[in-house]
C-alpha cells in the first residue's frame, strides 16, 4: 500500500460518507452523442487519419480517446492533405469555414449540434430581416465565433450585463438577440433582461436557445444540491455546461469541484461530507463518470443512489453517406 492509499483509507474512515447521490440527468447529451459517433463512423468507413477542426466536444477523455483511434484534431483547415476528410466540430463553424473546406477539395462531415444549426438558422434570418443581432455568449468559444459568423457585419458579443451598458447602439434600433446553447439559463435572464431595458422593442428567438440538456442538467443539480454536502461536476475546463453547472451548485451554497480524472479527486475534500453529489456536463462520457464515482467509494461512501429526473430519449440522425 502505498502514501496515497493509506490517506484515502484514512480519510474513508472519519467521514462516515453513507451516500453518493447521482443527479438525472447527467452526462452526455444527442447532439454530443451524435459528433462523436460521426467521428467513430468516419474512421471505421474511410480509416485513419480523420481530421476534426477544433475538438469534437470539450472533453478530454473522449478526445484523448479518439486521438489514439487514428483523429486528428486541428485549428486550421491548411493543416489537412487536399482530399482528405473533416469533421466540423459539434460548436458550429462561420460559413467562411465551409466555404475554405470545399475549395480546397476536402470531404465534409458536419458534426454541429442541430440546436446550435437552429441559432444559426435564426441569425441567418434576423439578418435578412435588417436587424442588428446581439449575442450573448462567452469570448473565444468555438460555438460563438461559428455563431458569430453567419452575419461577421451585423453582430455584437455580449458576456455580462456591463457589456450591455457599454453598447453603443442607438436605443431606436432594430435588435435581436440570441444566446449560446450551453449558458446558465439564470445568468442568460439577468443580462436579457438588461437588454429588454435598454432595447425595449428587441426581437427574441421563438424558441429559447438554451439547449434541453443544459436546462435539464442545471435543474437537475438544483434539484440534487440541497440534499448533498458536496458536488463533484465531471467535465473538462474548457467545457461551458460543465462549467455551469459547478457555479450553480456553489450558487446554491455548495462546496464544489470539477474533475475530468479520477486522480484529480482530493481527500480532503471529502473530510467530514456524509452525502455526495456527482453531476456530469453534456460532453462526459458516462464511463468516466463510474470511474470517479468508484474512486470517491474509496474514500469512504459505499451507497449509490439515483436522484428522481428526467428520462432523455432525444437523438439525431447521423449526416448523409455515414448513416
Amino acid at each position: 500500500m502505498n502514501p496515497t492509499d493509506q490517506s484515502l483509507n484514512h480519510v474513508g474512515s472519519d467521514s462516515a460518507a453513507s451516500e453518493i447521490l447521482l443527479a438525472q440527468p447527467r452526462g452526455f447529451c444527442a447532439g454530443v452523442d451524435r459528433a462523436i459517433t460521426i467521428v467513430e463512423q468516419a474512421l471505421q468507413k474511410f480509416g485513419a487519419p480523420i481530421y476534426v477542426r477544433h475538438e469534437i466536444v470539450h472533453n478530454a477523455y473522449v478526445v484523448n480517446d479518439l486521438r489514439a483511434r487514428g483523429a486528428v484534431f486541428i485549428d486550421d483547415l491548411s493543416e489537412v492533405p487536399p482530399g482528405n476528410t473533416v469533421i466540423f466540430s459539434a460548436h458550429g463553424v462561420a460559413p467562411a469555414v465551409r466555404q475554405e473546406a470545399e475549395e480546397r477539395g476536402l470531404k465534409i462531415f458536419d458534426a454541429t449540434c442541430p440546436l446550435v444549426t437552429k441559432v444559426h438558422v435564426e441569425v441567418s434570418k434576423m439578418r435578412r430581416e435588417g436587424l442588428h443581432i446581439i449575442m450573448i455568449g462567452h469570448r473565444g468559444h468555438p460555438e460563438v465565433e461559428g455563431t458569430m459568423g453567419q452575419a461577421p457585419d451585423g453582430i455584437e458579443l455580449v458576456e455580462n450585463v456591463q457589456d450591455v451598458e457599454l453598447l453603443a447602439l442607438p436605443a431606436t434600433s432594430k435588435v435581436a438577440y440570441v444566446t449560446q446553447t450551453t449558458l446558465s439559463v439564470d445568468e442568460t435572464k439577468e443580462i436579457v433582461d438588461a437588454l429588454k431595458k435598454k432595447f425595449p422593442d428587441i426581437a427574441q428567438p421563438k424558441k429559447q436557445d438554451i439547449c434541453y440538456a443544459t436546462q435539464n442538467r442545471q435543474d437537475a443539480v438544483k434539484f440534487m444540491a440541497p440534499q448533498v454536502d458536496l458536488v463533484i461536476v465531471v467535465g473538462s475546463p474548457n467545457s461551458s455546461n460543465s462549467n455551469r453547472l459547478r457555479e450553480l451548485s456553489e450558487k446554491l451554497g455548495v462546496v464544489s469541484y470539477m474533475v475530468d480524472h479520477p486522480s484529480q479527486l482530493e481527500p480532503e475534500w471529502f473530510l467530514n461530507k456524509k452525502r455526495i453529489g456527482l453531476t456530469a456536463g453534456a460532453s462526459a462520457p458516462e464511463s468516466l463518470a463510474q470511474s470517479i464515482i468508484e474512486r470517491i467509494k474509496e474514500m469512504g461512501p459505499r451507497n449509490v443512489r439515483v436522484l428522481d429526473g428526467i428520462i432523455e430519449n432525444t437523438a439525431f440522425p447521423l449526416p448523409k453517406g455515414l448513416s
